[in-house]
């Protein structure tokens, strides 16, 4: 059952108060962490308005720690501050999860099928390494270093053609989604699942196989897409075409090109 935004920040205001200054900065934490999650839920839905006086006398806290939050939300991109009229929910929406995903195809399902291609040894030990991590921790049901070896897979993936612009770009396509609240983990699948899932992509570069490991990797890019634009649609306003990927599925990569030095006749 979702809780109510009272209910988040009664939940995260619970314990003893140190400090006037920590419970200050602990106040504004726990704000941000409960504004967040009802802006991710769908309790805060896109596009709906909300005055600091509001938010403070519904999560039972002073103006001052909301506005702080409510900055940081601002800054990650979840809400606009519009003058005089408060604050307006802008979410994560299925455009915004398309967009990304989209780009994120483009570069990481090539990059995949480099690394089965080109990966020397010890990248494709540390690519083996991060998948035997994501399970000991989904094993131990612990979500951080989970998300966080999750991220390390991938950046080593990319990491194989040896072009840290690249790299630099998939971990900001990827924190433009994942910074601002937006994940599959305990809502749509489970840890295990989602290991598993990258279990495929990873022998297929361990066995030097650069077609199937681009097609497991895309596989993964579009269920996790496909899942998270179910999550966040607004009923009624957006709708999630499952095949949304097709059309660009047909130009992810260059038809092969002749070996000779010859132009193609035309």
């Amino acid at each position: 059952m979702r809780q109510t935004g009272r209910q988040h920040v009664r939940d995260a205001t619970a314990g003893e108060r140190v400090t006037v200054s920590m419970t200050r900065t602990t106040t504004t934490d726990r704000v941000f962490d409960s504004l967040r999650e009802s802006i991710v839920s769908g309790e805060f839905p896109p596009g709906s308005l909300h005055s600091i006086y509001r938010l403070a006398d519904l999560l039972e806290v002073s103006r001052t720690p909301v506005r702080e939050a409510v900055l940081r939300l601002a800054d990650i991109g979840l809400v606009s501050v519009e003058r005089n009229r408060g604050v307006r929910i802008r979410g994560v929406t299925a455009a915004d999860v398309r967009e990304v995903f989209e780009l994120r195809l483009l570069l990481e399902v090539p990059a995949a099928a480099h690394a089965a291609a080109n990966a020397d040894a010890s990248t494709v030990a540390a690519i083996v390494g991060e998948l035997d991590r994501m399970r000991e921790h989904a094993d131990a049901d612990d979500e951080v270093q989970f998300t966080e070896h999750d991220r390390a897979l991938h950046q080593a993936v990319a990491g194989a053609m040896g072009n840290p612009r690249l790299q630099a770009e998939i971990a900001t396509l990827r924190d433009s989604i994942q910074s601002r609240g937006a994940s599959t983990i305990r809502r749509s699948r489970g840890m295990v699942e989602l290991a598993g899932e990258h279990a495929p992509i990873v022998e297929a570069i361990a066995m030097r196989d650069p077609a199937a490991a681009a097609a497991h990797m895309e596989a993964h890019l579009v269920r996790t897409a496909t899942l998270l634009m179910e999550q966040v649609a607004v009923d009624g306003v957006e709708v999630v075409d499952p095949a949304w990927s097709e059309a660009l599925r047909g130009h992810l990569y260059l038809p092969a090109r002749p070996t000779t030095s010859e132009p193609p006749t035309q």
